[in-house]
């Protein structure tokens, strides 16, 4: 089963944290996880994965941003990107149980046109690894941009953290355990 953990003290997301055991090495969790944190996002081209954004002269910030990354071992790329959009899914109907309108476009979230998300899944020599992050709030973002508190009212952040990564869990949890109970044909 996937751990979870969320991090209780903040930290800013630089890119960086998006390496292979960086969980393991800095909260003692080892095998597939996923841990969620509270900070600052700012990733400047030189620590971007995702090529189209660097083309594009695109760096990320959010002053306060809600970050999710995961490890997960033994897959490829392509179901990383897969269990990513899974990832985004869940958020999506977490937020619409809140009686929020949510637009998905492939990792990426939008409420009325703004922003909520950025996602990235990159392949490591071991594992593949998933950053998902929600902004908390929108003032400062360099695009048109939704926040978790600022418009969608959600206050607990934790609380919303802990049910995305539970349910990340039981859902992976679940797909394993529906291929195995299947007959070959």
């Amino acid at each position: 089963m996937m751990k979870t953990k969320f991090i209780n003290e903040e930290i800013k997301y630089i890119g960086s944290q998006l390496a292979p055991h960086w969980i393991y090495k800095n909260f003692h969790i080892q095998g597939d996880a996923i841990v969620s944190f509270i900070g600052e996002c700012q990733v400047d081209l030189t620590e971007m994965v995702d090529i189209e954004d660097v083309i594009n002269n695109e760096p990320i910030y959010s002053k306060l941003m809600l970050s999710f990354i995961s490890e997960q071992f033994g897959i490829g790329l392509v179901e990383g990107v897969l269990r990513q959009r899974l990832l985004i899914t869940i958020i999506k109907e977490l937020l619409e149980e809140n009686g929020v309108f949510v637009v998905r476009n492939g990792d990426d979230l939008m409420i009325d046109n703004r922003k909520l998300s950025v996602s990235i899944a990159t392949k490591s020599i071991n594992s593949v690894l998933i950053h998902t992050g929600l902004n908390i709030i929108s003032e400062g973002a360099p695009v048109k941009a939704s926040g978790l508190t600022s418009e969608l009212g959600i206050e607990n952040i934790e609380e919303f953290a802990q049910k995305v990564m539970q349910k990340y869990s039981e859902e992976l949890e679940d797909i394993l355990l529906a291929s195995s109970k299947v007959r070959g044909v």
